[in-house]
C-alpha cells in the first residue's frame, strides 16, 4: 500500500513542474499566506506575553487582588487589612503589598506625555525574582527617586544617551520632579509606554489621592514545604468574600483572558488569522483548479487505460502536500526575519516559537488538502468519453 502511493509521486511532482510560473505564483500565495498569520499570531503572542510581564515578574506564591479585578492595566483595589489578615493563617511566611496605577510620564528630551505603568513596593521587600530589580530597591529608600524600564527607551536621543552614561536623568511622573536612580528590563506592553517602579512613599507623591489603605495587589510567600493548594483554598474560605486568592497560575491566566476574550484586540488577530487562511486556501484552489483544467484530457486519458478516480484524487492530494511543504519554508523563514525587524523596531516581546511554527505547518497542510478536496469536483468530471 505505501508503496502505491510513494509511487504516484513522480506524477504528482510532473503536474506541478510543468508550469514553472504557476508552480512559483501557488508557492508565492502560499508563503504570503504563511507570513499572515505568523504576523497575526506573532502579535497576539506579544500581546499577551508583554501584558503578563509584570505578572511573571513576582516572586510571589498567591496573589491577593480585589473580587472584581480584571486586569493589572485598570486595576482594581483591595484593602490592605485583607492582606495583613492572611499573614496570620497557616503556612503564611509573609506578605507584601503592592500599589498599582498607571501614570503620565514626561519625556525629558520632547517633554510628551506617555502613559506608564507604575509600581510601588517597599524597598525592603524583594519581591521581585529579577535580581536587576532587587539589587536596586535600596536606591527607593530616598524619596522620589525611581527605577526606569530601559526597553521603554528610544535607541537614540537624550534618556538613550544618559542612560549609556550611567547618569540619573530627573523628569516628571504626574507632575511630579523624579529621578531615575536606576534601570531594569521587563518591556513595552499594547497598554503602555514601560514600566517604572517606586517606593510606597513615592508612590504615595505621585498618585496624591490615592488612599494608603488601598493596594494594587497582595503577594503572600508561604513558608517551605506548605501545601499551595491548601493554603489557597483556607484563604478562599475564611477570608470576605470582597478579595480573590489566585495561585500565579491563576492570575497570569486571568490577565490573558481580559485581552483575549473581554477586549476586541484578541477578536481582531483572531479574524486576522482566519481571513489569512481563507486568502491562502483560495489561492491554493485556484492553482489546483487550474492545473486540472489544463491537463483535463489527460486525466480522462487516464481513466480510460484503467484507472480509478481514488488514483487521481491520491495524485491531486500529493500535489497539494508538495504546495504546503514547499509554500510552508519561504513563508517561515521570511517570518523569523519579519519578527525580529518587530521586535527590534516596537521593543515588544515578538518571537518565533516551535509551538507556533507547528501550529501553522498544521494549518498550511489543512489549507492545501482543504482545497484540493474542493478541487477534486472537477477532476471527478474527468470523462474519457470526451476523448471521442
Amino acid at each position: 500500500m505505501l508503496r502505491k502511493f510513494f509511487f504516484k509521486i513522480p506524477l504528482a511532482w510532473q503536474q506541478l513542474i510543468k508550469e514553472r510560473t504557476r508552480l512559483g505564483v501557488a508557492l508565492a500565495g502560499i508563503a504570503f499566506a504563511n507570513i499572515l498569520m505568523f504576523a497575526q499570531m506573532g502579535f497576539e503572542g506579544a500581546l499577551f506575553d508583554s501584558a503578563i510581564a509584570p505578572h511573571k515578574t513576582f516572586d510571589t506564591d498567591l496573589v491577593l487582588v480585589g473580587r472584581d479585578f480584571e486586569t493589572i492595566y485598570s486595576i482594581k483595589n483591595l484593602s490592605r487589612d485583607r492582606l495583613y489578615q492572611a499573614r496570620g493563617f497557616s503556612g503564611v511566611e509573609s506578605v507584601s503589598p503592592v500599589y498599582i496605577g498607571l501614570g503620565k510620564w514626561s519625556n525629558p528630551e520632547t517633554k510628551g506625555l506617555q502613559t506608564i505603568l507604575i509600581l510601588g513596593t517597599n524597598p525592603a521587600n524583594k519581591i521581585f525574582k529579577s535580581p536587576e530589580i532587587n539589587n536596586n530597591l535600596h536606591h527607593l529608600q530616598i524619596i522620589n527617586q525611581i527605577l526606569f524600564d530601559k526597553t521603554a527607551l528610544p535607541r537614540g536621543g537624550y534618556v538613550a544617551a544618559l542612560f549609556r552614561q550611567q547618569a540619573k536623568p530627573e523628569t516628571q511622573v504626574n507632575d511630579e520632579k523624579v529621578r531615575v536612580s536606576g534601570y531594569f528590563t521587563l518591556g513595552k506592553s499594547f497598554a503602555t509606554y514601560g514600566n517604572i517602579i517606586t517606593s510606597d512613599s513615592t508612590y504615595l507623591r505621585l498618585f496624591p489621592s490615592h488612599q494608603p489603605n488601598l493596594i494594587g495587589v497582595g503577594l503572600i510567600k508561604l513558608s517551605s514545604g506548605a501545601n499551595i493548594a491548601q493554603v489557597a483554598q483556607n484563604l478562599r474560605s475564611n477570608l470576605p468574600n470582597d478579595i480573590r486568592v489566585l495561585t500565579v497560575a491563576e492570575y497570569i491566566n486571568l490577565e490573558r483572558g481580559y485581552w483575549s476574550k473581554t477586549t476586541p484586540i484578541g477578536f481582531i488577530f483572531g479574524v486576522g488569522v482566519l481571513v489569512s487562511f481563507i486568502v491562502g486556501s483560495v489561492i491554493v484552489y485556484q492553482i489546483l483548479y487550474s492545473d486540472i483544467s489544463a491537463h483535463l484530457s489527460e486525466y480522462a486519458m487516464l481513466k480510460a487505460i484503467g484507472y480509478s478516480n481514488n488514483y487521481l484524487l491520491t495524485v491531486l492530494a500529493q500535489e497539494a502536500l508538495f504546495l504546503a511543504v514547499l509554500g510552508y519554508f519561504p513563508g517561515f523563514m521570511f517570518a523569523i526575519a519579519f519578527y525580529k525587524l518587530a521586535a527590534d523596531t516596537t521593543k515588544l516581546p515578538v518571537y518565533m516559537t516551535t509551538e507556533r511554527g507547528i501550529i501553522i505547518f498544521l494549518m498550511t497542510l489543512v489549507m492545501c488538502f482543504l482545497s484540493g478536496i474542493i478541487a477534486m469536483r472537477k477532476l471527478r468530471s474527468a470523462d474519457p468519453a470526451d476523448l471521442m
